[in-house]
């Protein structure tokens, strides 16, 4: 679970200018790290179906992000799946 100063911080590395809550960068780079937090879980708790759909919602949200950031600017894009580290 993310606390509040977690958030903070994640949103003000990810930022696009001052007060940015609701930028892709920003919501792709939330949605990471719960689904990172997430993932950790499940490997604990195996049969936990119910967060096991929630992740894949989540998963399926992040990738709708990443394709329309995609369409927009490829650069931008591949910005952000470096400093995440994420596969594509």
């Amino acid at each position: 679970m993310l606390t509040k100063e977690d958030k903070g911080s994640i949103i003000g590395d990810f930022e696009v200018h001052d007060g940015d809550t609701g930028s892709p960068e920003v919501q792709i780079a939330l949605l990471t790290r719960r689904i990172n937090d997430l993932t950790e879980h499940l490997r604990s708790h195996p049969k936990d179906h119910s967060s096991r759909r929630g992740l894949l919602k989540m998963v399926g949200t992040r990738s709708a992000l990443l394709k329309y950031v995609r369409a927009g600017d490829l650069k931008r894009y591949q910005t952000i799946i470096t400093r995440l580290g994420l596969r594509k």
